[in-house]
């Protein structure tokens, strides 16, 4: 039998992994702390298929005995909030770093060997090649958050090259659906409801980027996984279009029923939204278009059927 641990498994994309998983035959044990997961959103599955730890990954004792087991690590556990790391620089380093190093270091002491971990977009930083490919370089993160991932990146790597495990690493646009309790859809949808005659627009609403679906994200999770062969393999995963967040802002609105004026702050180094935001960001998903994986859902069609399903 195939036991799958997911660490942050109670989250937006950790849950919905969790239902692709067993779906596919694999028995799920689900690590999470519920700091931002919600038990709710697993508590649908029984326990001949799954099996929920109510713990932290710093909690080496409690992690030691999550792995117990388990062929693969699914570590999803993190903070998501890019915007946190201007006020709290301490928090991307102890829940994304030091989170992921607990995970290597315990695989290593355990004699676990896979490991498939959720990185981000914003390891590119303000690429000027867009789409963005896998090789892109160098890597030059503007936020702190995109720093912790890239340094996560580098650790996954370096215990794999050293100690001889197997990775898979996923570079995911900005992923939307229901279960998600951030992000830009999700933050338009609270305004509006809170004052449906005027919205507060982060920047200049000209930011332009990628929006994926989360049954496209854990499809090509599950898709790369199959396909993976070296012992560090990086993904993108992505749609293959663009919107800005006017355009988004326009959906979610319609999706309502309202015709709220906009307020843009203006933002700040160009129009971001806030410091470390990055403007502009489409990746390249060719690595796996090539091995047969595609997307359904374009960027709108991802951001409307989102809008619907918070409401």
């Amino acid at each position: 039998m195939n036991i799958a641990l997911v660490t942050g498994g109670a989250g937006f994309i950790g849950s919905h992994l969790i239902d692709k998983l067993i779906s596919t035959g694999y028995f799920v044990r689900c690590l999470d702390n519920l700091s931002s997961g919600k038990k709710e959103y697993v508590s649908h599955h029984t326990k001949t298929d799954f099996e929920f730890i109510e713990g932290d990954v710093l909690d080496e004792k409690t992690l030691r005995s999550s792995l117990d087991g388990c062929n693969i690590i699914f570590h999803l556990s993190a903070n998501p909030d890019v915007r946190l790391g201007e006020k709290d620089t301490t928090v991307h380093f102890q829940q994304n770093i030091q989170a992921t190093y607990t995970v290597l270091e315990t695989m290593r002491q355990t004699g676990k060997k896979n490991i498939v971990f959720t990185s981000t977009s914003t390891v590119y930083g303000d690429a000027k090649e867009l789409p963005t490919p896998e090789d892109y370089g160098p890597l030059v993160p503007i936020s702190l958050y995109g720093a912790s991932k890239l340094a996560c990146e580098a650790l996954i790597s370096s215990y794999c090259h050293t100690f001889g495990m197997k990775s898979v690493i996923y570079r995911f646009a900005n992923v939307v659906g229901s279960r998600s309790t951030h992000g830009v859809t999700y933050d338009f949808v609270q305004k509006l409801k809170t004052n449906p005659q005027k919205l507060e627009i982060l920047g200049d609403g000209r930011q332009m980027k990628s929006y994926l679906y989360i049954t496209d994200c854990v499809e090509a999770m599950i898709f790369g996984l199959s396909k993976s062969k070296k012992n560090v393999e990086i993904f993108n995963i992505g749609s293959e279009d663009w919107i800005d967040v006017q355009e988004i802002a326009n959906i979610v609105s319609q999706a309502m029923g309202v015709h709220p004026s906009y307020h843009f702050t203006g933002g700040i180094d160009g129009g971001r939204g806030w410091k470390g935001d990055v403007k502009t960001m489409r990746l390249s998903i060719d690595l796996l278009k090539k091995m047969g994986w595609h997307p359904r859902y374009s960027s709108r069609e991802a951001i409307k059927l989102t809008a619907q399903e918070i409401l």
